[in-house]
């Protein structure tokens, strides 16, 4: 954030000082001694970017962020993050004008709450910041400047039209300013602007609209198989022989000798393509308003103040809710769809012992969602210079509130049995003619919603300490106070029946239940300090300090393992946490800057991590012998050597078996030189261990060592089996990760007969991405499909040239690549990838370890042309040369898509945009 400039007629110019990111002092902005990446407004228009998500992700230091892709299955939530390095969202910290956002439930900032229409610049710092910033800034911080002081009204607008079908996406915003602020003595700005994104389905591109997918390894052909057994119309599942012999069947292939449509012949049983279902991108709708004002109490104080107002709402819709329900022999359905073809499936009537049918439930439509957050962000305070003091204090209050609505697709169970029994829904009927019938049973309604609120009292200044024959030393002092508040307000059907509600029957049929409420908050302190000393000429040294301490957590509303309500707690630990930073600049010469720092961070747990009540997660994933024995009164909930249940939730224990912050040591060398003029070539080596990273307990343990793991194992009175054994999935401070890479910066920019050149190329190695949890060795994701769901690329960068021609016309040229990796493998047993035979029948399940994602490279072009001052037409071309994705054989980690992995490319393919703006 800028200083103000003081300036008289009989004086000259001051040397104006900014606020950097990843600094509390005021200084001349230079190449300082951290890696920070500014985007101004002409960089971000030059990508092409519709949005803040769209900008930040596609940035090569990007790795590791939800994309909004991720929503298309359910469990992304409209959530759009930043991650730097792959580290991972939670360790990136997000700020607004160099203060902290409310996260989104209680995960992370919300990338799609900010407008990118207000954004003046962006700020990446790519290396730690807890010295200054406190918790969540291990990998980095990202800083969005929003405008201000303007005085202009601007109308902008832009149109993205992919040239296939579906994807469409508009904007349009409006601002003005009124006042200058050094003239007039205040500033007030105001800014609108809506954005719209349609949806793109599955169905309308070749590379996602089956979940049959063939490829060849090695010159033989497969075929990834990607189907479901929940199919339309029914199938059948016999279980004869009393149990032992197991057969499925789909009566009406058995009837007409063919499969209906969109269902694939498995044997003799019609699977479900639900890949063509779903949605690649989902339709999205942002509607956002940005105030700030600024007055001048005097040349030296300034008060200011700034609002930001924003509604997201993002509608993905995925495959119809599947459903299984018992065929009862001698029933009307029974009798009409399977007594008829038992001979010939060669089973005798009285070897049956169960039937089921299984059920797509396609005439109820597509489940879909309506995600909404609505964020409010508002500051105010004064920024001003005392005393040689350059001072901000300010008070920020920042709000999200999310929502999730059943808008299609899900279905209540009691209203949808009570079709069923009346026998006015035939589920072994040809998908078309029962969306009247289940209508009645189709939920509108809101399933959830989470509030989470912050509030900071912040002072920091900076001044000039002492003279030394190098330079003048300067300091920076700051504290600050915050509260945080997290609530989840689960619906009825959402919860089901529990102690809150126990005489709730209903579910719902396609989502999930066991949901409890949650009314959690907490206080945290910080202060630091930071001095610049310029030890030498042209070397500069920094060093900040800074203490954090946390409260336990306050949690009014507190559930028993049984989820039975008891009284409010405080839960988990109080925490206090140092942390200190080292840097060094050092220019020998005009053309040579060596830098590098030092420092140590860390990540408080968040207050879901703490409060989440334990609900119903499943069973565990693996089978094992029950660890207890008599006198354990445990040993009552024995099931011998079987699966167990999983309870999951937050850890509100205290002291070692509590949760502590996670700790991280980062360090950065590198240089930048410039060779001749105009050429820039700079390389960062980076990296970032943590420690005590919070992870859930690997299941494995509790069960081969329950002495150890005592806690996380407990007898639990299970709805349908009655007591049993149950492992606490609560998360520990467990695990320790490393990454490493090298981050590049190269430009060039020269002056020829037919215009201003330029090119700059950014990249980011990856060296390292591994996570080390005991008991489960150490995983790495780099170059690869990891055993976290996750791809860490080797290689990302950005090539861009730009030509400007004249004062008129600007051209420019930007290529991007992202390196090819390992991808998920498969066993036989996993049921996911068949042999196809030379006739082209598919032949059995095989193994499928050894498949690899091509490299992926797109061409974006870009032209803009000032038709005069202040009114600038711009018209591009995004992916030039209509580049695929990939073929990935992924069935975990992304949305529901098949055929690719939607977080890493874009499926839009060939785009034409137009954007416009006007300045009167």
């Amino acid at each position: 954030m800028q200083a103000q400039e003081t300036k008289t007629d009989d004086s000259p110019q001051q040397i104006q000082r900014v606020e950097i990111t990843g600094s509390s002092i005021k200084r001349i902005n230079k190449e300082g001694a951290l890696p920070v990446q500014t985007l101004t407004q002409d960089d971000i228009a030059k990508t092409g970017a519709t949005s803040v998500a769209d900008l930040v992700q596609a940035l090569p230091s990007m790795q590791g962020f939800v994309p909004q892709s991720s929503s298309v299955n359910g469990s992304g939530g409209g959530l759009e993050t930043a991650s730097i390095h792959g580290i991972g969202s939670a360790y990136t910290l997000v700020l607004l004008n160099g203060r902290r956002i409310a996260r989104s439930q209680d995960s992370a900032v919300n990338l799609a709450s900010i407008p990118l229409s207000a954004v003046e610049r962006v700020e990446i710092l790519t290396d730690g910041a807890s010295a200054l910033y406190g918790s969540d800034a291990i990998g980095g911080v990202v800083n969005f400047i929003l405008k201000k002081n303007s005085t202009d009204l601007t109308v902008t607008g832009g149109y993205n039209s992919p040239l296939k079908s579906g994807g469409k996406s508009y904007n349009v915003g409006i601002t003005k300013g009124f006042g200058d602020l050094d003239k007039d003595g205040y500033n007030v700005m105001l800014s609108y602007s809506h954005d719209e994104q349609a949806n793109l389905e599955a169905s309308q591109r070749s590379f996602s609209n089956s979940g049959l997918v063939p490829f060849s390894v090695g010159g033989q052909q497969y075929s990834l198989y990607q189907l479901s057994s929940y199919t339309a119309p029914a199938g059948v599942t016999l279980k004869s022989n009393g149990g032992n012999t197991v057969t499925q069947f789909s009566p009406n292939y058995l009837q007409t000798g063919h499969c209906a449509p969109n269902t694939f012949l498995s044997g003799q049983y019609c699977k479900y393509n639900y890949a063509s279902t779903v949605e690649l991108i989902p339709k999205s709708t942002r509607d956002s308003f940005v105030a700030s004002g600024n007055f001048k109490l005097n040349s030296n104080t300034t008060l200011f103040g700034e609002l930001v107002a924003s509604s997201f709402k993002i509608d993905p819709q995925y495959a119809p809710a599947a459903q299984g329900l018992q065929l009862t022999p001698g029933s009307a359905l029974y009798n009409k769809y399977v007594t008829p073809y038992l001979g010939q499936l060669g089973i005798n009537p009285g070897d049956v012992t169960g039937a089921t049918m299984n059920m797509r439930l396609v005439d109820a439509g597509g489940r879909t969602d309506e995600y909404k957050t609505n964020a409010l962000h508002m500051a105010f305070g004064v920024d001003g210079n005392a005393y040689g003091w350059d001072y901000n204090a300010s008070f920020t209050h920042s709000q999200n509130t999310w929502t999730d609505t059943a808008t299609g697709g899900y279905l209540s169970n009691n209203a949808f049995n009570n079709i069923v029994a009346a026998g006015n829904f035939d589920p072994f009927a040809a998908p078309g003619s029962s969306a009247g019938v289940l209508a009645p049973a189709v939920l509108h309604q809101e399933l959830n919603k989470s509030t989470t609120k912050l509030d900071v009292l912040n002072l920091h200044a900076s001044h000039d300490l002492f003279t030394l024959p190098a330079g003048t030393a300067q300091i920076g002092l700051g504290a600050e106070v915050a509260r945080e508040q997290y609530s989840l307000s689960p619906s009825a059907i959402l919860m089901g029946t529990n102690a809150l509600q126990p005489n709730y029957t209903d579910f719902m049929i396609g989502g999930n239940a066991g949901q409890l409420p949650i009314d959690a908050s907490r206080k945290n302190y910080g202060a630091f300090t930071e001095l610049l000393v310029p030890v030498a000429k042209n070397l500069d040294l920094t060093g900040a300090l800074r203490y954090d301490s946390y409260d336990a957590a306050k949690n009014n509303a507190n559930f028993d393992i049984n989820g039975n309500p008891i009284a409010s707690a405080t839960q988990g630990n109080s925490a206090s946490k140092a942390t200190y930073k080292i840097s060094a600049r050092w220019q020998p010469v005009d053309s040579f800057l060596l830098r590098g720092s030092y420092g140590t961070g860390f990540r408080a747990p968040n207050l879901s991590q703490i409060t989440n009540p334990l609900s119903p997660f499943g069973v565990t994933a693996g089978t094992y012998n029950c660890p207890f024995s008599p006198p354990d009164p445990r040993a009552a909930g024995c099931q011998g050597t079987s699966q167990y249940d999983v309870l999951q939730g937050g850890n509100g224990q205290t002291g070692s078996a509590g949760l502590k912050p996670e700790t991280s040591t980062q360090s950065t060398i590198g240089f930048r030189l410039e060779p001749i003029r105009n050429l820039s070539i700079g390389f960062d080596l980076w990296r970032v261990n943590i420690k005590n990273q919070i992870v859930f307990l690997p299941e494995s343990l509790p069960f081969a060592n329950p002495a150890a793991y005592s806690n996380y194992l407990t007898l639990y009175n299970d709805p349908a089996i009655g007591p049993t054994v149950a492992l606490l999935q609560t998360p520990v401070n467990l695990a320790s990760a490393s990454y490493q890479g090298i981050d590049w910066d190269h430009s060039y920019r020269t002056k020829t007969p037919v215009g201003d050149m330029s090119l700059q190329w950014t990249g980011t190695y990856m060296l390292k991405a591994e996570q080390n949890i005991p008991g489960n060795g150490i995983q790495s994701d780099v170059g690869k499909y990891g055993s976290d769901q996750q791809v860490v690329f080797r290689i990302i960068s950005r090539l861009a040239a730009s030509w400007k021609q004249s004062d008129t016309w600007t051209h420019s040229l930007a290529v991007n690549y992202r390196s090819g990796y390992h991808d998920q493998r498969y066993t036989a047993d996993n049921a996911a990838v068949r042999i196809v035979n030379p006739d082209g029948s598919y032949g059995a399940f095989v193994a499928m370890p050894n498949h690899d994602v091509a490299s992926y490279t797109t061409f974006d072009w870009q032209t803009k042309m000032t038709v005069k001052k202040g009114f600038v037409i711009t018209a591009g071309i995004k992916n030039l040369f209509d580049r695929t994705p990939p073929l990935s054989l992924i069935n975990a980690g992304g949305g529901n898509q098949v055929g690719y992995d939607a977080r890493y490319t874009d499926p839009l393919g060939r785009q034409l945009y137009l954007t416009g703006s006007y300045k009167f």
